[in-house]
C-alpha cells in the first residue's frame, strides 16, 4: 500500500532471509511456529491505519450501553455466565478488510470484532523479527497508541498480572502445548512471569482455585483466559470448575464479553464500516442474490461454520429453532492491495486494544491471503500469505 516501500522490500527479498525469519521466531518462541508466517510484513498509510483505530473505537463504544448490556443477555449460554462481571471488556479485537470506495479510495469495512485476548506477546516480537532480519528503516514504527516497546510491555503488565505475583496469575488454555497459538504463551511467560496452565489442572478448594507446579500447590488470584468456549463444548471437558461459580478471583478479561463482544453485536451496530447484518430468524424473506451474502455462526473459531455465497438450500437446512444463532451478512469484496511474485494479496487487518482507564489500540495483526477466507487454514499451499505485521511510518 506504500508502493516505494513496497517495491524495495520485494526487490531485497531473498528465500534465505525468509528463513532466516522463521528461525529468529523459532529462537525466540523456543518451539516451531506451526501457523503459517508471511513472507513479508505489511506497509500501512498512517491516516488508513489511525482511520481503521478510530472506527474500532467507535464500533466498541457503539455497545458500551445499557440497551446492548441488556441485549446481549441472550448471547451468553446460561452454562457459561460467569458474575462479577467487568463493565467493559478488557481486551477487544476489531477486524477489518478495505474496499474501494466509488472515488478508488480504500475504506476499511468491518469483518468482525471480538471482546477477548490475541497475540499480545508474539505480534510484536514478530514484528521485531521482521524488522532485524529484513534491516527495516528505523522509522518504520509497528506500536500504535504512543507506545513504545517498554511502556507496551508495562501496560500489558498491568492489563494481565495487576498488583499481584505473578505466580498467582495463571494463562488458563486448553491443552495449551498442542494449541498453535502455544508460541504466543510461551513468550507471554517470558514477558510477564506468568505460568500458562491446562484448563484441566485446575483444582477447586471452596472458592478458590489451585494449580500443580513442581509438587506444590498454588493459589489462582487471577485469570488471563484464553480457552475457547466451542472448543470446550466440542471435547467435553471435565472440569473442576464452573464458569458460573462465585470465585475468590480476577479475570484478566471477564469471560462474558467474548459473547457479549461477537458475531452477535454485528445487527446492533450502525456505522459506515459496518455490511449489513441481520440474525438469520429475522430474515423475512431471502435476498435473490445470496452470492453476495456470508452466513456466519454466532460462536465459532478460525472460520469454521462460515458460508461464502450461501445456498437457499444451505438456509433451508437450518432448522428454525437453531436460526437465531446465525447471522447473514452482506459480502464485502476486499481489495487486493498487496503486490506479490505471485499476484495481489488481500490484507485483513487486526486493531488490537487494551481497555484500562482508556480504550486504547497497541498492536495489528495482519492476515494476507488470496483465497476466499483470510485465516491461515483457508490459504494453504500458497507462499506469501499467512500471519503478518504491520508497519507504518513514524516520521
Amino acid at each position: 500500500m506504500l508502493p516505494e516501500l513496497r517495491k524495495a522490500f520485494n526487490a531485497r527479498f531473498t528465500n534465505d532471509k525468509y528463513r532466516a525469519l522463521l528461525a529468529s521466531m523459532e529462537q525466540r518462541c523456543g518451539v516451531p511456529v506451526k501457523f503459517r508466517v508471511c513472507e513479508t510484513p505489511c506497509f500501512l498509510p498512517r491516516p488508513l491505519l489511525d482511520q481503521m483505530a478510530q472506527y474500532g473505537k467507535e464500533l466498541i463504544h457503539q455497545l458500551d450501553s445499557l440497551e446492548y448490556h441488556k441485549a446481549s443477555e441472550a448471547a451468553i449460554p446460561a452454562e457459561f455466565n460467569a458474575p462479577n462481571e467487568a463493565p467493559h471488556t478488557l481486551f477487544a479485537q476489531v477486524d477489518f478488510g478495505l474496499i474501494k470506495d466509488s472515488a478508488g479510495r480504500l475504506q476499511p469495512r468491518l469483518v468482525e470484532l471480538q471482546g477477548f485476548p490475541s497475540l499480545y506477546a508474539y505480534q510484536p516480537a514478530l514484528a521485531q523479527a521482521y524488522s532485524e532480519v529484513f534491516s527495516l528503516d528505523e522509522n518504520l514504527d509497528y506500536l500504535l497508541g504512543g507506545l513504545d516497546w517498554e511502556s507496551y510491555q508495562k501496560l500489558l503488565r498491568r492489563a494481565i498480572v495487576g498488583d499481584h505475583d505473578p505466580a498467582n496469575v495463571v494463562l488458563m488454555e486448553i491443552d495449551p502445548l498442542h494449541q498453535k497459538t502455544l508460541p504466543d504463551f510461551l513468550l507471554t511467560e517470558k514477558m510477564l512471569g506468568i505460568p500458562t496452565v491446562d484448563i484441566t489442572e485446575i483444582k477447586k478448594d471452596g472458592r478458590r482455585l489451585l494449580y500443580p507446579r513442581d509438587g506444590r500447590i498454588i493459589p489462582i488470584e487471577r485469570i488471563y483466559n484464553r480457552a475457547i468456549v466451542d472448543e470446550l463444548l466440542r471435547k467435553n471437558l471435565d472440569l473442576a470448575f464452573r464458569f458460573t461459580d462465585d470465585l475468590d478471583l480476577e479475570w484478566a478479561g471477564h469471560p462474558n464479553w467474548f459473547f457479549r463482544m461477537s458475531k452477535f453485536s454485528l445487527p446492533f451496530l450502525n456505522h459506515a464500516s459496518v455490511p449489513k447484518s441481520r440474525f438469520l430468524d429475522q430474515v423475512e424473506r431471502l435476498p435473490e442474490d445470496l452470492h453476495n451474502y456470508i452466513l456466519k455462526p454466532l460462536f465459532s473459531f478460525a472460520g469454521l461454520g462460515v458460508l461464502i455465497e450461501p445456498t437457499k438450500q444451505d438456509i433451508e437446512a437450518i432448522p428454525p429453532d437453531r436460526r437465531s444463532q446465525y447471522i447473514l451478512q452482506e459480502r464485502m469484496h476486499f481489495e487486493p492491495v498487496i503486490e506479490t511474485p505471485f499476484g495481489m494479496a488481500k490484507a485483513e487487518v487486526r486493531i488490537m486494544y487494551i481497555w484500562l482507564e482508556e480504550l486504547l489500540p497497541v498492536l495489528t495483526i495482519i492476515r494476507m491471503g488470496r483465497g476466499l477466507q483470510m485465516g491461515v487454514d483457508h490459504n494453504r499451499n500458497m507462499e506469501w500469505v499467512g500471519s503478518s505485521a504491520g508497519f507504518y511510518s513514524s516520521e
